[in-house]
């Protein structure tokens, strides 16, 4: 059983997403159906899904068009992680509307795209405080140099829940360890912190093999524990890099040797534990 924490969806019918130009690969639909089928081929039974940077007017539109897709019958969506503004000031009430929708489980500003400063503003620092006692956790997308970042907005909020994506976005295809490695270590120490085992097929080239990916994720594992890992899809971002059978072929490959209660608690327990996932 695999619940995938980390699934986009791109149907430019129905949303604007003004990135996606930048992006030629990933510039057209990505739509449920196509997922499902093979994500139930590979044994995920559960999935999250993840706010893909719509245009800002549109946010909660992207989360009633999740609901639409979650609302069918045997859907594996379980769950939405929304996008948010914590930078303005109309967040408060963005929050307070989004308290009553169960479907949410979280909220994501990326930030790896942004000034790094953004995350240090006293607007977006007060807001954060807001998810303090609430059943939200809120995932941190940031560069290796940025989760200096994360760790002070981890230090400021030690009752929300937050969670690293994507290992920390090494830069893989550069083989580049450092700083990234020390901060790893530095971010893990913090008991509000869970790690998402996720997008590094995105960042490696294109001739990777697992022994590629193996000193980011294992990483990742060894400083965080077995207790504060997640796994996410990435797709299809991860289609960068394979395909979404690739990217769960390099996983199992990954956890060869490891025991069936780590690989339990990777792949489906914590993040049914963590977003309270029936």
């Amino acid at each position: 059983m695999i619940i995938d924490t980390h699934l986009h969806l791109i149907d430019r019918s129905r949303l604007a997403y003004p990135w996606l130009a930048g992006v030629p690969a990933l510039n057209q639909d990505f739509l449920y159906a196509t997922y499902e089928r093979e994500a139930r081929r590979l044994g995920i039974t559960a999935s999250l899904h993840m706010e893909v940077d719509v245009d800002p007017l549109e946010m909660e539109k992207e989360t009633s068009e999740v609901a639409r897709l979650a609302g069918q019958a045997d859907s594996l969506l379980k769950g939405a992680i929304a996008a948010c503004r914590p930078e303005e000031d109309g967040f408060s009430a963005y929050l307070e509307r989004q308290e009553a929708n169960g479907l949410i489980k979280g909220f994501r500003r990326v930030l790896h795209v942004m000034p790094d400063d953004l995350s240090e503003g006293a607007t977006f620092r007060d807001n954060i405080r807001r998810l303090g006692g609430r059943r939200f956790t809120f995932d941190l997308c940031v560069l290796p140099h940025q989760i200096e970042k994360a760790i002070a907005l981890a230090d400021l909020a030690p009752d929300v829940p937050f969670i690293l994506d994507h290992c920390g976005v090494p830069d893989i295809r550069a083989g580049a360890e450092h700083p990234w490695r020390e901060h790893m270590s530095e971010i893990a120490q913090r008991a509000n912190v869970t790690a998402k085992i996720s997008g590094v097929v995105a960042y490696a080239d294109e001739a990777w093999q697992v022994e590629t990916l193996r000193p980011y994720v294992e990483h990742t594992i060894d400083v965080f524990g077995w207790d504060r890992v997640v796994w996410g899809s990435d797709w299809p971002v991860c289609t960068l890099g394979g395909n979404l059978s690739t990217w769960v072929g390099a996983t199992h490959a990954l956890l060869e040797g490891c025991s069936a209660e780590e690989k339990r608690k990777l792949l489906a327990d914590n993040a049914r534990r963590i977003w309270n996932l029936a």
